[in-house]
């Protein structure tokens, strides 16, 4: 072995490390918010978590990136810590899976079928079909596909390379001596956990190991400690991920490393003592790629098997390393680390978007009870939430900018659009939320009252205003574009229903059944309003564009009212909403 094979050495390991990074995006952009999803269906049954986080890690291929999503889903207030257990017992049996596909390197036969298993025969196939999926394709998702069967064909590529560039270390007299060291089992476990920390992928790590077994040095005494290492080197990512996040989502990390580190040790007395009264006829034979494949299933298997039982404890253990916090945030935000998962980021900024909604609906029906019944505490509650709504808007904002630099699909990008636009109009709904309330205030510190007649047209008003408001909120809530399609008659009502009331309070000034001060606070609910419909109707709009290409919102509301469907609504709309006689 020479100077030439450590190059190859190194390049087969960047070829690979950079194949399963592309594979494992891919499969994340794919999979978008369905992961987000079946994470949120975790329930206090550990088995089910155990097998949606095997399920999820071997659809991503990377236990790394389930971990730090799990770090940002708890630190986000979206998961509880109790649930995460599961899932990340499941992920370390997922990632698995990777070993076993590597393993298939080792095949041989001089039948063709059993030659075709082997991934040197069929990755240059599949990473032909998946250029052309990504060169002659226009729909996202086939591309996405492509890049899928190309990343998978670049990491075998770097096995290969990997493969036969420590091929030579097998006839080094040298190289067999250095391995002696590692029938020591300690210095086994930090080689392989410092090795997988470095590189920050048991997966790689595994293949490595696969591939120096391949030469027929390797014996399985040397490798059990090694792979039990590897186990504990990934924690690496989770550890790393826990920076700067709640003490919550530090926990993650605790039960991460605890798991491993307790089942290594476990694994280490059971197997080492197992030896030393039956000793193992296996513990000097030659171990190959299938052996390392078996052996790293066989010990997670083990290791989750011994500790599911003992869950809550792992949960007790973790509070008690990271102690709770004196304070709490006034309310949980999305984390930075979704973004390593954009799908699940979207995801997560949709259910946020829709609580950022559900408080601006809430605080403007809020401030129209203050006009009929007004409370201190209900300001105060006003105030606060129009607060929180500007931290929606500015967090939820930046978030999603940075959401759109990472390589999201088109469907993601039409989300985002469609999310960036509502913000805007939720907080604005909000500010009109806190001018009603000044409103309210004045009525109430100036013990001013609208007639009765006045009264009466504003209830037929703000019962409109309300539905048009559940009707846009819900229609979003639901990314419902038939149901936003009634939103714009509904809104023309409105403006007909105020133009209505202004030429009727006009009337009442002049025969002196209102006084000009209550003219202008009347003035000011009607602009409010007026306005509050205007953002019911942008956030319809919004829902609609989201399913549509190219469509230019101007162009479409002055082509709806054109429509004989707008008219029909609108005939509807006006015939509910009747003002009372004059």
């Amino acid at each position: 072995m020479d100077i030439f094979s450590l190059f190859t050495l190194c390049g087969g390991l960047a070829f690979f490390l950079y194949g399963m990074t592309t594979m494992s995006k891919s499969l994340e952009k794919m999979a978008g918010g369905k992961l987000e999803r079946l994470l949120k269906r975790m329930t206090s049954n550990p088995f089910k978590s155990l097998l949606l986080g095997a399920g999820i890690t071997i659809a991503i291929q990377s236990s790394s990136a389930m971990t730090v999503m799990l770090v940002g889903l708890v630190n986000s207030g979206v998961m509880e810590l109790g649930q995460t257990i599961g899932v990340i017992m499941g992920s370390n049996i997922g990632t698995t899976l990777t070993a076993w596909i590597l393993s298939l390197a080792g095949i041989e036969s001089e039948s063709v079928f059993v030659n075709l298993l082997k991934p040197e025969n069929f990755s240059p196939v599949i990473a032909l079909v998946g250029i052309i999926l990504i060169m002659g394709s226009k729909k996202q998702k086939r591309r996405d596909i492509g890049r899928i069967l190309v990343g998978f064909s670049i990491l075998m590529y770097g096995m290969e390379l990997m493969k036969d560039s420590v091929s030579p270390l097998a006839d080094m007299p040298e190289f067999s001596s250095l391995l002696t060291a590692f029938n020591n089992p300690l210095l086994g476990v930090l080689v392989g956990a410092v090795f997988t920390g470095v590189i920050q992928s048991s997966a790689a790590s595994v293949g490595i190991l696969q591939a120096l077994a391949m030469t027929g040095s390797i014996t399985y005494g040397m490798a059990v400690p090694i792979i039990m290492g590897q186990n504990i080197g990934t924690c690496v990512t989770a550890l790393i991920s826990s920076i700067g996040v709640n003490r919550n989502a530090k926990r993650v990390s605790v039960i991460h490393i605890s798991f491993n580190v307790i089942g290594t040790v476990v694994g280490l007395i059971l197997f080492y003592g197992g030896n030393l009264l039956f000793h193992f006829p296996f513990m000097n034979a030659a171990v190959g790629a299938v052996g390392i494949a078996f052996c790293h299933t066989v010990f997670n298997v083990f290791t989750t098997l011994l500790l599911l039982p003992f869950s809550r404890q792992l949960e007790k253990l973790a509070r008690r390393a990271i102690s709770d916090e004196t304070r709490s945030e006034q309310f949980a935000f999305l984390d930075p680390l979704l973004l390593r998962t954009p799908g699940v980021a979207i995801s997560e900024c949709v259910s946020m978007t829709n609580q950022m909604g559900a408080v601006a609906h809430e605080n403007l029906l809020d401030a129209v009870r203050q006009l009929s019944d007004y409370q201190e505490a209900r300001e105060a509650l006003i105030t606060e939430n129009e607060d929180k709504l500007d931290i929606y808007e500015d967090r939820l904002g930046d978030y999603l900018v940075k959401i759109s630099q990472h390589g999201v699909s088109m469907s993601d990008i039409r989300t985002v659009s469609r999310l960036l636009h509502a913000i805007g109009d939720f907080e604005r709904i909000g500010d009109h939320a806190l001018n009603l309330q000044e409103s309210a205030r004045e009525l109430h510190e100036k013990d001013l009252h609208f007639s009765d007649a006045a009264k009466e047209e504003l209830e037929v008003l703000l019962t409109a205003l309300n539905d048009i408001m559940a009707l846009a909120f819900d229609s979003f809530a639901a990314n419902d574009p038939m149901a936003a399609r009634e939103v714009e008659p509904l809104e023309e009502t409105i403006d007909q229903l105020i133009d209505e009331i202004k030429v009727r309070h006009i009337h009442r000034l002049q025969t002196g059944e209102c006084t000009i001060q209550l003219g202008f606070v009347l003035n000011d609910l009607l602009t409010n309003f007026e306005r509050v419909s205007d953002h019911c109707s942008n956030i319809a709009v919004c829902v609609i564009e989201s399913q549509a290409d190219d469509l230019d919102p101007h162009a479409y509301i002055s082509r709806l009212k054109t429509d004989q469907s707008f008219a029909a609504g609108l005939d509807r709309d006006m015939a509910k909403y009747r003002l009372p006689q004059a």
